[in-house]
Protein backbone atom coordinates (compact mmCIF):
# COMPACT_ATOMS: atom_id res chain seq x y z
CA UNK A 1 0.00 0.00 0.00
CA UNK A 2 1.45 3.31 -0.81
CA UNK A 3 0.66 6.42 1.19
CA UNK A 4 1.17 9.75 0.43
CA UNK A 5 3.08 11.55 -2.82
CA UNK A 6 6.53 10.96 -3.81
CA UNK A 7 8.42 14.34 -3.00
CA UNK A 8 10.28 13.69 -6.66
CA UNK A 9 6.71 13.41 -8.43
CA UNK A 10 6.64 16.42 -11.20
CA UNK A 11 10.05 17.70 -10.12
CA UNK A 12 12.07 19.05 -12.82
CA UNK A 13 15.94 18.03 -13.20
CA UNK A 14 18.38 20.66 -12.11
CA UNK A 15 20.99 22.05 -14.54
CA UNK A 16 24.24 20.26 -15.01
CA UNK A 17 26.96 21.69 -13.20
CA UNK A 18 29.37 19.87 -15.20
CA UNK A 19 30.32 21.41 -18.50
CA UNK A 20 32.21 18.32 -20.11
CA UNK A 21 31.77 14.56 -20.09
CA UNK A 22 34.22 11.81 -21.22
CA UNK A 23 32.80 8.32 -21.77
CA UNK A 24 35.05 5.24 -21.43
CA UNK A 25 33.92 1.82 -22.15
CA UNK A 26 36.43 -1.05 -21.54
CA UNK A 27 36.30 -4.72 -22.12
CA UNK A 28 39.04 -6.68 -20.42
CA UNK A 29 38.01 -10.23 -19.81
CA UNK A 30 41.22 -11.26 -18.58
CA UNK A 31 44.82 -10.57 -18.28
CA UNK A 32 46.27 -12.93 -20.85
CA UNK A 33 47.92 -13.19 -24.31
CA UNK A 34 46.52 -9.72 -25.90
CA UNK A 35 44.80 -8.43 -22.59
CA UNK A 36 47.96 -9.07 -20.66
CA UNK A 37 49.19 -5.34 -20.45
CA UNK A 38 45.30 -4.01 -20.67
CA UNK A 39 44.82 -3.45 -17.09
CA UNK A 40 48.05 -1.26 -16.71
CA UNK A 41 47.03 0.72 -19.92
CA UNK A 42 43.78 1.56 -18.45
CA UNK A 43 45.12 2.81 -15.28
CA UNK A 44 47.27 4.65 -16.90
CA UNK A 45 44.56 5.99 -19.34
CA UNK A 46 42.47 7.22 -16.31
CA UNK A 47 45.10 8.36 -14.10
CA UNK A 48 45.92 10.83 -17.62
CA UNK A 49 42.30 11.66 -17.45
CA UNK A 50 42.27 12.59 -14.02
CA UNK A 51 45.46 15.06 -14.05
CA UNK A 52 44.57 16.88 -17.22
CA UNK A 53 40.67 17.56 -16.45
CA UNK A 54 38.72 20.38 -15.38
CA UNK A 55 36.64 20.06 -12.26
CA UNK A 56 33.44 20.23 -14.46
CA UNK A 57 34.12 16.96 -16.18
CA UNK A 58 32.10 14.17 -15.10
CA UNK A 59 33.80 10.68 -15.88
CA UNK A 60 31.30 7.76 -17.10
CA UNK A 61 33.28 4.66 -17.47
CA UNK A 62 30.99 1.59 -18.84
CA UNK A 63 32.39 -1.86 -17.83
CA UNK A 64 32.21 -3.96 -20.79
CA UNK A 65 31.73 -7.54 -19.02
CA UNK A 66 35.66 -7.18 -17.95
CA UNK A 67 36.85 -9.15 -15.06
CA UNK A 68 36.12 -9.46 -11.52
CA UNK A 69 39.12 -7.79 -11.12
CA UNK A 70 38.77 -4.22 -13.37
CA UNK A 71 35.00 -4.23 -11.76
CA UNK A 72 36.27 -4.04 -8.30
CA UNK A 73 39.07 -1.31 -9.43
CA UNK A 74 36.26 0.89 -11.03
CA UNK A 75 34.19 0.07 -8.19
CA UNK A 76 37.19 1.94 -6.03
CA UNK A 77 37.16 4.97 -8.51
CA UNK A 78 33.53 5.22 -7.74
CA UNK A 79 33.69 5.23 -4.02
CA UNK A 80 36.12 7.11 -3.96
CA UNK A 81 34.54 9.97 -6.39
CA UNK A 82 37.60 9.62 -9.02
CA UNK A 83 34.78 8.94 -11.23
CA UNK A 84 31.58 9.65 -11.62
CA UNK A 85 29.25 6.69 -12.92
CA UNK A 86 30.29 3.34 -13.64
CA UNK A 87 28.03 0.82 -15.45
CA UNK A 88 28.75 -2.90 -15.15
CA UNK A 89 27.20 -5.07 -17.95
CA UNK A 90 27.70 -8.17 -19.79
CA UNK A 91 29.36 -8.00 -22.89
CA UNK A 92 26.94 -6.05 -25.03
CA UNK A 93 29.80 -4.35 -27.22
CA UNK A 94 31.68 -1.15 -27.49
CA UNK A 95 28.67 0.81 -29.46
CA UNK A 96 26.19 -0.49 -26.79
CA UNK A 97 28.16 0.42 -23.87
CA UNK A 98 28.68 4.05 -25.26
CA UNK A 99 25.19 4.52 -25.20
CA UNK A 100 24.91 3.73 -22.21
CA UNK A 101 26.77 6.53 -21.33
CA UNK A 102 25.26 9.06 -23.50
CA UNK A 103 21.82 8.90 -21.95
CA UNK A 104 20.52 10.35 -19.04
CA UNK A 105 23.13 12.58 -18.92
CA UNK A 106 22.94 16.70 -20.32
CA UNK A 107 26.57 17.38 -20.76
CA UNK A 108 27.26 19.80 -23.84
CA UNK A 109 30.26 18.46 -24.69
CA UNK A 110 31.25 14.51 -24.59
CA UNK A 111 34.15 12.75 -25.55
CA UNK A 112 33.94 9.48 -26.47
CA UNK A 113 37.68 7.73 -25.60
CA UNK A 114 38.71 4.56 -26.15
CA UNK A 115 40.58 2.83 -23.27
CA UNK A 116 44.30 3.19 -24.50
CA UNK A 117 44.27 6.79 -25.17
CA UNK A 118 47.11 9.11 -22.98
CA UNK A 119 45.55 12.19 -22.52
CA UNK A 120 47.75 15.36 -22.86
CA UNK A 121 47.84 18.15 -20.64
CA UNK A 122 45.45 21.35 -22.54
CA UNK A 123 43.73 18.91 -24.74
CA UNK A 124 40.07 20.23 -23.62
CA UNK A 125 41.07 23.65 -23.83
CA UNK A 126 42.03 23.08 -27.50
CA UNK A 127 39.08 21.33 -28.24
CA UNK A 128 36.99 23.99 -27.20
CA UNK A 129 39.16 26.32 -28.53
CA UNK A 130 38.51 24.91 -31.93
CA UNK A 131 34.61 24.51 -31.17
CA UNK A 132 34.86 28.07 -30.82
CA UNK A 133 36.42 29.05 -33.27
CA UNK A 134 34.73 26.58 -36.00
CA UNK A 135 30.93 27.22 -35.12
CA UNK A 136 30.23 24.22 -37.90
CA UNK A 137 32.24 21.68 -35.66
CA UNK A 138 29.92 18.72 -34.62
CA UNK A 139 33.35 16.43 -33.89
CA UNK A 140 36.87 17.62 -33.10
CA UNK A 141 39.41 15.28 -32.15
CA UNK A 142 43.00 15.52 -30.73
CA UNK A 143 45.40 13.73 -32.44
CA UNK A 144 46.09 14.84 -36.11
CA UNK A 145 46.30 11.16 -38.57
CA UNK A 146 47.42 11.51 -42.03
CA UNK A 147 44.77 12.33 -44.12
CA UNK A 148 41.66 12.65 -42.58
CA UNK A 149 40.35 14.76 -45.06
CA UNK A 150 39.48 11.78 -47.24
CA UNK A 151 37.01 10.12 -44.78
CA UNK A 152 33.26 11.99 -44.63
CA UNK A 153 34.65 15.66 -44.85
CA UNK A 154 32.57 15.86 -48.51
CA UNK A 155 30.17 19.46 -46.63
CA UNK A 156 33.76 21.19 -45.06
CA UNK A 157 35.63 20.74 -49.11
CA UNK A 158 32.54 21.77 -50.83
CA UNK A 159 31.81 24.15 -48.86
CA UNK A 160 35.34 25.83 -48.73
CA UNK A 161 36.69 24.48 -52.26
CA UNK A 162 37.72 27.77 -53.58
CA UNK A 163 38.49 29.57 -49.77
CA UNK A 164 42.15 30.73 -49.37
CA UNK A 165 40.76 29.44 -45.93
CA UNK A 166 41.59 25.51 -46.59
CA UNK A 167 44.71 25.04 -47.63
CA UNK A 168 48.25 22.50 -46.70
CA UNK A 169 50.28 23.36 -43.95
CA UNK A 170 52.96 22.08 -42.71
CA UNK A 171 52.81 19.31 -40.36
CA UNK A 172 52.36 20.78 -36.12
CA UNK A 173 53.59 17.76 -34.79
CA UNK A 174 55.23 15.12 -37.13
CA UNK A 175 57.02 13.10 -34.47
CA UNK A 176 53.73 12.52 -32.50
CA UNK A 177 52.09 11.59 -35.82
CA UNK A 178 54.82 9.27 -36.88
CA UNK A 179 53.90 8.10 -32.93
CA UNK A 180 50.62 7.36 -33.54
CA UNK A 181 51.12 5.79 -36.96
CA UNK A 182 53.82 3.54 -35.19
CA UNK A 183 50.82 2.28 -32.14
CA UNK A 184 48.63 0.82 -35.11
CA UNK A 185 50.83 -0.90 -37.87
CA UNK A 186 54.17 -0.29 -36.68
CA UNK A 187 56.61 -0.29 -40.17
CA UNK A 188 57.12 2.89 -41.12
CA UNK A 189 55.66 1.82 -44.34
CA UNK A 190 53.65 4.95 -45.40
CA UNK A 191 54.45 8.04 -47.78
CA UNK A 192 56.59 10.02 -45.80
CA UNK A 193 54.70 13.54 -47.29
CA UNK A 194 52.02 12.70 -45.28
CA UNK A 195 54.41 13.78 -41.78
CA UNK A 196 54.99 17.10 -43.69
CA UNK A 197 51.28 17.86 -44.83
CA UNK A 198 47.90 18.51 -43.22
CA UNK A 199 44.57 19.93 -45.20
CA UNK A 200 43.84 22.13 -42.33
CA UNK A 201 41.38 25.46 -42.29
CA UNK A 202 42.19 28.30 -40.44
CA UNK A 203 40.88 31.85 -39.57
CA UNK A 204 41.44 34.84 -37.45
CA UNK A 205 40.99 32.65 -33.97
CA UNK A 206 42.37 28.76 -34.67
CA UNK A 207 43.23 26.64 -37.01
CA UNK A 208 42.28 23.28 -37.40
CA UNK A 209 43.16 19.65 -39.26
CA UNK A 210 40.08 19.05 -41.57
CA UNK A 211 38.26 15.60 -40.72
CA UNK A 212 38.87 13.64 -37.30
CA UNK A 213 39.48 9.77 -35.95
CA UNK A 214 37.30 8.21 -33.61
CA UNK A 215 39.46 6.23 -31.07
CA UNK A 216 39.09 9.80 -29.22
CA UNK A 217 37.00 12.32 -30.49
CA UNK A 218 34.93 15.28 -28.74
CA UNK A 219 30.88 15.49 -29.81
CA UNK A 220 28.68 18.06 -29.38
CA UNK A 221 25.98 16.22 -27.29
CA UNK A 222 23.27 18.37 -29.15
CA UNK A 223 24.07 15.51 -31.70
CA UNK A 224 22.87 12.56 -30.21
CA UNK A 225 18.91 13.93 -30.19
CA UNK A 226 17.95 10.64 -32.13
CA UNK A 227 20.36 7.99 -30.77
CA UNK A 228 20.00 4.50 -32.42
CA UNK A 229 19.59 1.95 -28.64
CA UNK A 230 20.73 -1.11 -29.82
CA UNK A 231 23.67 -2.11 -32.18
CA UNK A 232 23.79 -6.09 -33.68
CA UNK A 233 27.41 -6.26 -33.72
CA UNK A 234 30.16 -5.99 -30.70
CA UNK A 235 33.10 -4.33 -32.46
CA UNK A 236 34.05 -3.72 -36.42
CA UNK A 237 31.04 -4.19 -38.91
CA UNK A 238 30.90 -0.65 -39.56
CA UNK A 239 29.99 0.24 -35.98
CA UNK A 240 32.64 3.08 -35.45
CA UNK A 241 30.81 4.04 -38.89
CA UNK A 242 27.45 5.59 -36.85
CA UNK A 243 29.09 7.30 -34.68
CA UNK A 244 31.35 9.26 -37.36
CA UNK A 245 28.00 10.01 -39.83
CA UNK A 246 26.34 11.52 -36.90
CA UNK A 247 28.08 15.18 -37.19
CA UNK A 248 27.53 15.36 -41.10
CA UNK A 249 24.29 14.40 -41.14
CA UNK A 250 23.61 17.37 -39.43
CA UNK A 251 25.26 19.06 -41.81
CA UNK A 252 28.67 19.87 -39.26
CA UNK A 253 32.37 19.36 -39.80
CA UNK A 254 34.49 16.99 -38.34
CA UNK A 255 37.93 18.18 -37.36
CA UNK A 256 41.19 17.91 -35.37
CA UNK A 257 43.57 20.37 -33.44
CA UNK A 258 46.24 21.20 -34.72
CA UNK A 259 48.85 19.95 -32.63
CA UNK A 260 48.68 16.61 -31.12
CA UNK A 261 47.01 16.09 -27.50
CA UNK A 262 47.07 12.46 -26.77
CA UNK A 263 48.73 9.36 -27.56
CA UNK A 264 47.32 6.06 -28.87
CA UNK A 265 49.48 2.88 -26.28
CA UNK A 266 47.79 0.20 -27.94
CA UNK A 267 47.75 -3.28 -25.91
CA UNK A 268 51.32 -3.29 -24.69
CA UNK A 269 52.87 -1.37 -21.87
CA UNK A 270 56.44 0.54 -23.08
CA UNK A 271 58.11 2.39 -20.48
CA UNK A 272 57.58 6.03 -22.02
CA UNK A 273 54.16 5.74 -20.85
CA UNK A 274 54.72 5.65 -17.42
CA UNK A 275 57.71 8.11 -17.89
CA UNK A 276 55.25 10.54 -19.28
CA UNK A 277 52.54 10.12 -16.81
CA UNK A 278 55.47 10.74 -13.75
CA UNK A 279 56.56 13.72 -15.38
CA UNK A 280 53.00 15.06 -15.72
CA UNK A 281 51.98 18.04 -12.96
CA UNK A 282 49.43 17.16 -10.40
CA UNK A 283 46.32 17.94 -11.24
CA UNK A 284 44.94 21.23 -10.08
CA UNK A 285 41.63 23.05 -9.94
CA UNK A 286 40.79 24.07 -13.43
CA UNK A 287 38.27 25.89 -14.94
CA UNK A 288 36.11 25.09 -17.48
CA UNK A 289 36.52 26.60 -20.74
CA UNK A 290 33.23 28.28 -21.91
CA UNK A 291 31.56 27.52 -25.49
CA UNK A 292 30.00 30.32 -27.45
CA UNK A 293 29.14 28.86 -30.66
CA UNK A 294 25.88 28.64 -32.02
CA UNK A 295 22.63 26.05 -32.16
CA UNK A 296 22.72 23.51 -34.44
CA UNK A 297 20.82 23.96 -37.69
CA UNK A 298 19.85 20.37 -39.33
CA UNK A 299 21.12 19.70 -42.73
CA UNK A 300 18.50 18.72 -45.23
CA UNK A 301 18.42 15.38 -47.21
CA UNK A 302 19.25 16.89 -50.68
CA UNK A 303 22.09 19.04 -48.89
CA UNK A 304 23.89 16.07 -47.39
CA UNK A 305 23.29 14.45 -51.11
CA UNK A 306 24.93 16.82 -53.01
CA UNK A 307 27.76 17.68 -50.96
CA UNK A 308 28.80 14.14 -48.95
CA UNK A 309 27.93 11.76 -52.07
CA UNK A 310 27.94 13.35 -55.50
CA UNK A 311 30.18 16.24 -55.09
CA UNK A 312 33.21 13.29 -53.35
CA UNK A 313 32.16 10.94 -56.39
CA UNK A 314 33.82 14.05 -58.46
CA UNK A 315 36.45 15.04 -55.66
CA UNK A 316 37.45 11.50 -55.94
CA UNK A 317 38.33 11.43 -59.67
CA UNK A 318 42.01 12.05 -60.16
CA UNK A 319 42.24 15.17 -62.50
CA UNK A 320 39.78 17.06 -59.93
CA UNK A 321 42.02 15.64 -56.61
CA UNK A 322 45.23 17.11 -58.30
CA UNK A 323 43.58 20.12 -59.29
CA UNK A 324 42.04 20.92 -56.10
CA UNK A 325 45.85 19.68 -53.87
CA UNK A 326 47.13 22.58 -56.94
CA UNK A 327 45.75 25.00 -55.90
CA UNK A 328 45.17 24.11 -51.85
CA UNK A 329 49.14 24.86 -51.84
CA UNK A 330 50.36 21.51 -51.95
CA UNK A 331 54.19 21.14 -53.43
CA UNK A 332 54.37 20.53 -57.04
CA UNK A 333 56.62 18.04 -56.80
CA UNK A 334 53.91 16.03 -54.31
CA UNK A 335 51.04 15.90 -55.88
CA UNK A 336 50.71 13.10 -57.81
CA UNK A 337 51.86 10.70 -54.62
CA UNK A 338 49.74 12.55 -51.98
Amino acid sequence: MRKGLNPQKDKAQDKSEFAHQVILPVYIPNQEGYFKDSFRILQLCLESIFKTTHSKTFISVINNGSSKEIQDYLDELFITQKIHEVIHTTNIGKLNSIVKGLVGNNIELVTITDSDVFFLDNWQQETVKTFNAFPKAGVVGIVPQFRNFSYLCGNLLFENFFSAKLKFTEVKNPKAMKRFFHSIWGEANYNLSYLKWNLTIENEISTAVVGSGHFVATYRKAIFDQTQTYFEYKMGVDTELYLDEIPVKKGLWRLTTNDNYAYHMGNTFEEWMQETLDEMPANVIKQEFLLTYPEIKNSSKIDYFIKNRLFIKLFNKKRIRRFFYKIKGLPKHEINSY
